[in-house]
């Protein structure tokens, strides 16, 4: 739990910084904007790899080296002199990185009984869901505090301390076989073209206008033939780097799918929530921080109780709730505006992070209920990849939609401001500035449009979770005991 909770406060952490970092760096945003994508490219990389390489290295030694990479390089971070320094210091860091999450998952799936696994799916949500609220709050305190440097350094006592408990306590299992076959090369070389490719597109494709940039339109071709090309030779080989066999487990498979279309909104609107905070309603850093905290509050609380109640409740009934009710405090945040308050954020946080409890802990639960121990590590890799591009695939699109209706919404609002309006004109009328005040008249509209686009997407987020409802059902029905009706995929 420490490797995975320093890992994942530590990307959301960043975001909170890049400012500063760009400010300090002598380097532009697009510039800076390098340092979140470098460590997401290196991560999604190593995902699928996560059980191939657990079986190629063991599972202790692959968690410690990985905790040992991440630690390490976190330091280099916090010294780098330069924004590209910087970036190879966060690629270094995500190729550790990429691996905690789905082997800490692994572990603790491993690690307990079937009907005890929600227990331990609880335990391992309150890092995956409260970490990302917790990162922007620690972000912005530093930030106004400190030095950016500072976010990097944290990790180095945690990464110490989970690297030498790693060694103490977590043991290769004997159904976990080394693998001593040769690297395939060419199926390691397009995974690492395909996904990469696909995660650039994704992350890059807003700031390049998508498609009218040669290198967007170049690299979406590279990811489809590279990931097609290796999905193909993965089915054929027997000894394969990224067991694809997992799919043939419906609840698996219809795990994923839901987990692209939570991914979608909950990555979307998690990143979307503070720049509306911040650049709509005013927030400092530090405020948008606190703001953001009532979430992992309430799902902190959520996460225990929904575990219990998958021993007695259906699971699809449980993800279901969750759903509705994170459509519910997507659609509140919808009606936030720039005069609203910091208590006025208070429910609609709280009631998505109640939310994420009832998701999180019987999907997981559920989608690999089925898998079986010695195929776990590398489904949990392939889950937690298949989140990632789902999150990476939704803030895509919402920022898209974001621009393009704030640029409708601000056409719509300012071809009012003539003089033929009575308010424009008595505005104006006997102002010492005309054009002084008329440009504070077109801001006023600019910060109108730009607030009933950020409503729209949250609005647009609340409707996305509330059609995915129905696709609860491809899941299996779970007993009474919490464990999948079905046998394992073994």
């Amino acid at each position: 739990m420490l490797g995975l909770i320093m890992a994942i406060v530590d990307t959301s952490i960043v975001n909170v910084a890049l400012t500063n970092m760009a400010g300090t760096l002598g380097a532009s945003i697009d510039e800076i904007g390098w340092v979140a994508t470098g460590y997401i490219l290196a991560s999604v990389i190593v995902m699928p790899l996560n059980g191939w390489l657990t079986a190629r290295f063991g599972r202790r030694n692959f968690y410690a080296a990985c905790i040992v990479i991440f630690t390490v390089s976190s330091f280099l971070c916090g010294t780098a002199t330069s924004v590209w320094q910087l970036v190879a210091y966060r690629v270094l860091q995500g190729i550790g990185g990429g691996a905690l999450q789905p082997t800490a998952q692994a572990i603790l799936f491993e690690s307990y009984p079937p009907e005890k696994r929600s227990g331990a799916m609880a335990i391992f949500g309150l890092g995956a869901m409260v970490g990302p609220a917790i990162g922007p709050t620690l972000g912005g305190y530093i930030v106004d505090n400190y030095s950016w440097p500072l976010i990097f350094y944290i990790n180095l006592p945690i990464g110490i301390a989970a690297f030498f408990m790693t060694l103490a306590f977590i043991k290769d299992q004997s159904y976990v076989k080394r693998s001593t076959n040769p690297v395939d090369w060419l199926g390691l070389g397009l995974l690492t073209a395909g996904i990469a490719s696909l995660q650039y597109v994704l992350e890059r494709g807003q700031t390049e206008d998508w498609f009218s940039s040669q290198t967007i339109f170049i690299l979406t071709i590279v990811s489809v033939c590279s990931i097609a090309a290796f999905i193909i030779r993965e089915v054929r080989d027997p000894q394969p780097l990224v067991d694809l066999s997992v799919f043939k487990s419906r609840s698996f498979t219809a795990g994923n799918i839901i987990g692209i279309v939570t991914g979608f909104g909950l990555f979307g609107s998690s990143l979307m929530m503070p720049l509306y905070f911040q650049n709509v309603m005013g927030f400092s850093a530090m405020g948008t921080g606190l703001a953001l905290l009532p979430g992992a509050i309430a799902t902190a609380i959520s996460m225990p109780i929904a575990g219990r109640l998958v021993k007695w409740v259906d699971a699809r009934a449980s993800i279901a709730f969750g759903l509705i009710v994170f459509a519910i405090g997507c659609w509140m945040v919808g009606g936030l505006n720039q005069f609203s308050a910091f208590e006025d954020t208070l429910w609609p946080r709280a009631i998505q992070g109640f939310a994420l409890g009832f998701m999180f802990v019987p999907l997981t639960t559920a989608t690999l209920g089925d898998i079986s121990r010695a195929k776990m590590s590398g489904a949990t890799g392939v889950y937690t990849l298949v989140r990632q591009l789902g999150g990476s695939l939704g803030i895509a699109i919402l920022q898209l939609y974001e621009t393009r209706r704030q640029d409708s919404a601000y056409a719509q609002l300012a071809s009012g401001i003539t003089m033929a309006n009575q308010n424009v004109a008595n505005m104006l009328h006997g102002a010492a500035n005309q054009a002084a005040s008329l440009n504070n008249v077109f801001s006023m509209v600019m910060l109108n449009a730009e607030t009933v686009a950020y409503n729209d997407v949250f609005r647009l987020c609340a409707i996305i979770f509330i059609i995915s409802v129905p696709s609860v059902f491809l899941l299996h029905k779970t007993s009474v005991s919490g464990a999948p009706v079905e046998t394992l995929i073994e």
